[in-house]
This record gives structure tokens, sequence and C-alpha cells, in this order.
């Protein structure tokens, strides 16, 4: 019975000592960050271990702070949600750092800065709007827009202005130049957030030209005359316009005398060799080979007359000696074999 005892107890004691206790006993108290599950030790390293025994001690090392995280963890409050119990952590305390640094404000527009000066504040504008003319509620945009200003089927003429001028067209004049301004001004917003220029497209013009862009102008203002700049009058000390287009390169006169010389030389040869200048080899072989389909095609013809007469004098006797007597004649171009064909 003592052995069964002794042997159950020893059993027990072997089980226990597989596995470490949960108290973890430090000189100095560790940094435990909940939020970020971060455990911050401070306490000196056994430098005798670590260079004997490295992966045993670190290894203990590591569990030894990650049990304190995880008896931290059981500290924290609990609740069930759909039969998992949960535990809410709290706020991280450590700072972490950044991969990038934090973006800088836009800068601001010149409407942001003017409506913050005068105190103007945006606010949304509904879809629709009442219109007076029609007594009804409209859409402020899109079909059958409030206000609509091209709806109107007359437009009053201003004293000032000259009354032969379409003023329809000029109300859609003003409102595409509206656009053009209103873009103009968004590439500019856009420009100075990225300290970038913007180009100078289509008709806009260009706010500090360069010298390169006013020589060219000026170049192409004087030739753009009848005479093409010929007879245009000039400033008593300007500079003659310079010629913006490409220069005709010749070669010159005092050249490379080695590449002269071998071109000389290769004239000579030319004009000294028997070869005829228009290769004659491919016309006459093209001559003789029309020569021979010619011939080809009229021996197929004889061919087929004499496969044709022999199918008609089939039949008698005087036929069958007038074909031979007809070969005879075609063969040796005797007088005789000639008249018994005939025959």
């Amino acid at each position: 019975m003592e052995d069964l005892v002794e042997n159950v107890l020893q059993s027990a004691a072997e089980k226990e000592s597989r596995y470490k206790t949960t108290e973890v006993h430090k000189d100095i108290d560790v940094d435990i960050d909940e939020g970020n599950l971060l455990v911050t030790d401070t306490n000196s390293l056994e430098l005798n271990n670590l260079r004997t025994k490295r992966d045993v001690y670190l290894k203990d090392l590591t569990r030894d702070n990650t049990q304190l995280l995880i008896n931290k963890l059981w500290e924290l409050p609990v609740q069930r949600v759909q039969d998992v119990v949960t535990a809410q952590l709290p706020a991280g305390k450590t700072r972490l750092p950044r991969e990038k640094p934090i973006p800088k404000p836009k800068e601001a527009t010149k409407w942001q800065q003017y409506s913050r000066t005068k105190g103007i504040q945006k606010r949304k504008k509904g879809r629709m709007m009442w219109d007076d003319e029609v007594k009804e509620w409209r859409p402020r945009w899109g079909y059958k827009r409030g206000e609509d200003e091209l709806r109107d089927w007359v437009l009053e003429v201003p004293q000032n202005a000259d009354p032969y001028e379409d003023q329809f067209e000029k109300r859609q004049k003003q409102r595409k130049e509206n656009v053009a301004k209103n873009e103009l001004q968004r590439l500019r917003n856009l420009a100075r957030n990225m300290k970038g220029k913007v180009p100078g497209i289509g008709l806009t013009p260009t706010e500090k030209p360069d010298k390169d862009h006013i020589s060219r102008a000026v170049t192409l203002a004087k030739k753009s005359t009848a005479s093409v700049g010929r007879f245009t009058e000039q400033l008593p000390k300007e500079k003659p316009a310079k010629n913006m287009g490409r220069k005709r390169k010749f070669e010159s006169n005092i050249g490379d005398m080695t590449s002269e010389k071998t071109r000389a030389l290769d004239i000579l040869n030319r004009v000294h060799s028997n070869a005829p200048i228009v290769g004659a080899s491919k016309p006459t072989k093209e001559m003789m080979q029309s020569e021979l389909r010619s011939r080809d095609a009229r021996r197929k013809a004889k061919q087929g007359q004499k496969k044709g007469g022999k199918e008609q004098n089939k039949g008698g006797k005087g036929g069958k000696k007038g074909f031979q007597g007809k070969q005879k004649g075609n063969n040796f171009g005797g007088k005789k074999g000639t008249k018994h064909g005939k025959k």
C-alpha cells in the first residue's frame, strides 16, 4: 500500500516538474504595455549563461516575460460575447515610430484665404430651387434647371454696346471664358500646392517669358508679312533677327582627300570595266524562259491535234492507211507519204 502511495506521489511530482510556475520574480519590474502587447525588460543579462547556454537562456527569458504579460492580461475585465469570453485592451502607452513623416497641411487657396478673412461660411445648396418666372420648384442644375440663361428668347442691348453685335453669342462666349478662367485658377492652386509651374497651354498668357520665348516671338512677328520680313523696318540699334529654321549643310570645299580619292577611283573603274551599266542577265533569262514556254505550248497543241485525228479515223481501213501516210509524211517529209496521206 505504501509503495502505491509513493508511486502516485512521484508521478504527480514529475507532472508538476514538467510545467513551470506562473509566478515570475524579477529584480527590476518590467514595463508592460497591454494595449500594444509589449513587454520592456530593463534587467541586465547574465553573460555567463548567454555565452555557454545561449539558446536555452534566451528561451527561458522569453518565456518568463511572456508569462508576465499573460498574467497582466488575465487581470483585465472580461465580458461574454456570443458564448466567447473577451477582454477589452486599454489604450497603448508606448508611442510607436512612423514609417513616413506626418503630412503637412495643404496651402490654402486664394478663395479660402479670402473667405476666412471675410468670415464667409460654406453652405450646402439644395438640389431644388424656386423659379420666380415659372412659379415652381426646379432643379438647380441639369435638365429644366431654374434661372437658365439660355432659355431667354430676347435680350436687351446696352446703350454703350454695338447695336449690330450678337448678344447671345457674346453671352455664350463670356460663359466659356468664365469656365476657362476657373479651370486656370484651379490649375494654379494645384501647382502652388505641388510647388510647380502651370504650363502655358492654348491662349493662356505666359507670366514670366524667358529670353528664347521673346526672341522667337519677335522673329515670327517680323516674318509674318507679305515680304517674309525682307522690308520690315528695324530699330536703330536692333540686332538682326536669328534664323529659326534649319540651315542646309553642304560639304566643305577642302575636305578629306582620301574619301575624294576613293570616289574618283570608283568612277574610273566603272568607266574602264567591260561590264554593262544595265544588267543584261535578267532580261536575257526572261526572254529564254518565254521562248521555252511558247515552244512547250506549240508541242502540246500538236500532240492534241494528233490525238484528235486518231480518234476520228479509228473506224475505217482507209482512215488507218491515211493516218500512217500522214505520220510518214510528217516524220520524213517525203512526197510519197504526203500523196498517200491525201488519198
